[in-house]
């Protein structure tokens, strides 16, 4: 079977330049932030950033080509997701997807809702390596990361970004988790109306003077600390009303800056648990009576004006007001040794007693810490092109091992071609695509059988690839060819 070459080029390829690379390692920061977790022995560079932007994205980081990182982190929601638990490839997730913007710009070294990863790098691959999330598991019978490492290494372009980042071709889990490590580090957020603001003023405490009264009004409720009482706080139980002895909150702040400090607004690695104790029934978790973490509360808004994603680990909380309800405590559940001494004061639960006003003033203010930048900025975004492929240009790209073993189908030969081109897949292959170095598609069909026969003598001499996918793939195979 011939097919002819398409006359008309169509560019479709996702580019990444090697020699004109994203600013990832010198992005500005504000001078009043000074909290960093970014460590001597992985700094941000451009070119691990770049290699963790790739790897973010890619679905093959996953046992069924499903599922990547950004599956569950998207952009649009400043890294979070709208689901209260992510889809894995074998259900969902065991708790929400927190949100990653300005993850280093904070003191807490320990990772996950329950502070289980020990490192930033531990995290990186912990979901990677998870049974039911991307599969690597290497339990029950799953694919452990070595079958990983093998995977990326029969691409076309790991092996030259791993080469770039880090100096030879290696792939490893220690590689793969600093690269992610590196880009994640890289989602930064300071672009927003309190940033502008802050940059005016000596001080958080001071009126800012971009903002209005009630955003103003909103800061000093989230900064200063409250005064309580000891008081009977009556509540309505189902058809009944009860009562319970609070602290009950009659003047002053909130007291919020106590755990998400301002200006990065990260939590405070000495925090116990807020409460908020509801587990998961289906992953086999009743309670989280553990120390819980929290991201930073910057860009806990869209743009728009809406939460991005749920709040609280079960990423329940759909509202502001569920997350002011929540901190509206009843009596504390007895099996609870963790919460944080500040939500009890004078060993009492915290009754914030806000007014409808003052519930309106600190959501304007929160809503002032959310950037524009983060949400549409090329170098957090999804480098891949409809097909699920990269390609590199700027730099020479390797003649060896960045591609799939020529001695395995699928399969190009002769290669090099001068006239007839014959294509071999162990399976019928539901989509062929050829395509220049640059990235322009020559050839694009459904040829549905497993071996053919094309007519190349058109194309000029150098470098091509052919991409084969077959009908129960979500990913193509790529076979350099070259043309003489």
């Amino acid at each position: 079977m011939v097919f002819a070459l398409i006359g008309t080029s169509i560019l479709i390829s996702a580019n990444i330049d090697l020699s004109h690379l994203l600013n990832y390692a010198s992005q500005p920061l504000p001078v009043y932030i000074e909290k960093d977790i970014m460590t001597l022995d992985n700094p941000i560079t451009d070119e691990g950033a770049t290699l963790g932007r790739v790897l973010f994205y890619d679905k093959r980081l996953s046992v069924t080509n499903e599922v990547s990182c950004s599956s569950c982190h998207k952009q649009a929601l400043a890294f979070s997701d709208a689901a209260e638990l992510s889809q894995g490839i074998g259900g969902l997730t065991k708790r929400h997807s927190m949100r990653l913007v300005n993850l280093r710009f904070g003191e807490d070294t320990l990772f996950r809702w329950d502070r289980q990863a020990k490192s930033l790098l531990e995290q990186m691959t912990f979901p990677i390596k998870e049974f039911d999330e991307m599969g690597f598991s290497g339990t029950n019978g799953a694919p452990d990361f070595e079958d990983l490492i093998f995977k990326l290494s029969n691409t076309h372009f790991y092996p030259t970004l791993f080469n770039t980042a880090f100096g030879d071709a290696e792939i490893s889990e220690e590689r793969i988790a600093k690269a992610l490590a590196q880009f994640v580090m890289s989602i930064q957020s300071f672009d927003s109306k309190y940033d502008i603001g802050r940059a005016q003023v000596d001080s958080d405490s001071d009126p800012f003077p971009n903002f209005t009264a009630a955003e103003n009004a909103g800061k000093a409720l989230f900064l200063d600390s409250f005064i309580c009482i000891t008081d009977t706080v009556k509540i309505q139980i189902g058809q009944e009303e009860g009562s319970f002895e609070a602290s009950k909150r009659v003047s002053g702040g909130l007291n919020c800056a106590s755990c998400h400090r301002p200006p990065e607004f990260d939590i405070d690695p000495k925090s116990l648990n807020n409460g908020f104790t509801q587990g998961n029934p289906n992953a086999g978790i009743e309670d989280e009576l553990g120390i819980t973490r929290s991201p930073s509360l910057r860009d806990l808004y869209n743009p728009d004006g809406n939460l991005n994603g749920g709040i609280f680990h079960t990423g329940q909380g759909n509202s502001f007001t569920d997350i002011a309800a929540h901190y509206y405590f009843q009596p504390i559940k007895p099996n609870n040794t963790n919460l944080d001494p500040r939500l009890m004061p004078n060993d009492k639960p915290l009754w914030l007693n806000l007014s409808q006003q003052q519930r309106i003033q600190l959501d304007y203010f929160l809503q002032t810490l959310t950037g524009v930048d983060l949400y549409v900025n090329e170098k957090w975004s999804n480098p891949f092109d409809k097909y699920g492929d990269i390609q590199l240009i700027g730099s020479q790209i390797s003649s060896s091992s960045d591609i799939n073993d020529q001695g395995e189908k699928p399969n190009c030969y002769p290669n090099p071609v001068s006239d007839q081109l014959t294509i071999e897949s162990e399976k019928p292959i539901e989509q062929l695509i050829i395509q220049a170095g640059n990235g322009k598609v020559l050839h694009e069909s459904s040829p549905d059988v497993s071996m053919l026969t094309l007519n190349v003598n058109e194309l000029p001499k150098g470098l091509f690839f052919v991409r084969l996918k077959s009908a129960d793939s979500e990913v193509y195979d790529v076979v350099k060819m070259i043309k003489d």
